[in-house]
């Protein structure tokens, strides 16, 4: 089933930037009897293999809502572990990235993050910064909304003493100081765990973004459910704001 839905997906146009919330990594633990950090664990068996298959089927990015501002707010324990599962999964995983030509870079709040965290997040972003592979973002103590106050206040800095130029804040200039502003928006938006909201992800980018939402929590999100939610994508008529009939011209 893997191996035609893969084949069939690639004679259609493949997403160049797919975004992903990975939700459920407690639950899928809660409903194993497994202390929550297990859930984190083998979400790690899920980024490694979906990272994977986009740089094989050549995605060209790939955005992961890792940590959100608001995870700051559970319980510290789980915090710290999942701090120290993160950069044990850097320190791990960055010279497999490197290898495999993946560009590895991060946008949040970076300056909030635990300064060995944010170490090792600095070190793989320098290794890997020449490579032309799969661009692989981690949204870390990250949020939309904060991002868009960061951008507001960015622009405010720079025109404050430059009346006469109001006119050139035009979307272009905006989106030239949001975190993500060396990367196109996202073509797909994938969310696990079931829930159907987008948890303060990427507001502004994902205006015009497809959106796939699936049941399946995130450690059991693999090559199958990626596939299916590439054709599902493929299998839509994206818009933009004109019509059927303008968009089929």
């Amino acid at each position: 089933m893997k191996q035609i839905l893969r084949k069939e997906i690639l004679n259609n146009n493949i997403p160049d930037h797919i975004a992903i919330i990975m939700d459920g990594n407690g639950r899928w633990a809660k409903e194993k009897n497994l202390p929550r950090l297990a859930g984190h664990n083998e979400g790690i068996n899920s980024v490694r293999e979906i990272v994977r298959i986009c740089g094989e089927i050549e995605v060209k990015y790939l955005t992961l809502y890792t940590f959100s501002n608001e995870n700051w707010l559970r319980p510290s324990k789980e915090v710290s572990a999942i701090m120290s599962l993160l950069m044990k999964t850097i320190s791990k995983e960055i010279t497999n990235l490197h290898k495999n030509n993946v560009r590895f870079n991060a946008i949040g709040d970076l300056g909030s993050l635990p300064k060995e965290s944010f170490d090792r997040i600095h070190d793989g972003i320098l290794m890997t910064k020449e490579n032309t592979g799969l661009n692989l973002t981690l949204a870390l103590s990250y949020g939309g909304r904060q991002e868009l106050l960061s951008a507001v206040k960015s622009i405010i800095k720079k025109f404050v003493d430059k009346p006469q130029q109001y006119d050139l804040i035009d979307e272009k200039e905006f989106k030239n100081h949001l975190y993500t502003s060396n990367m196109p928006d996202p073509d797909l938006l994938i969310r696990t765990g079931g829930e159907k909201r987008i948890s303060n992800f990427l507001l502004w980018q994902i205006a015009y973004t497809e959106l796939f939402m699936t049941d399946a929590y995130w450690p059991d999100f693999r090559e199958e459910l990626l596939m299916k939610s590439i054709f599902d994508f493929q299998n839509r008529q994206r818009r933009f704001g004109k019509t059927g009939d303008q968009v089929s011209l």
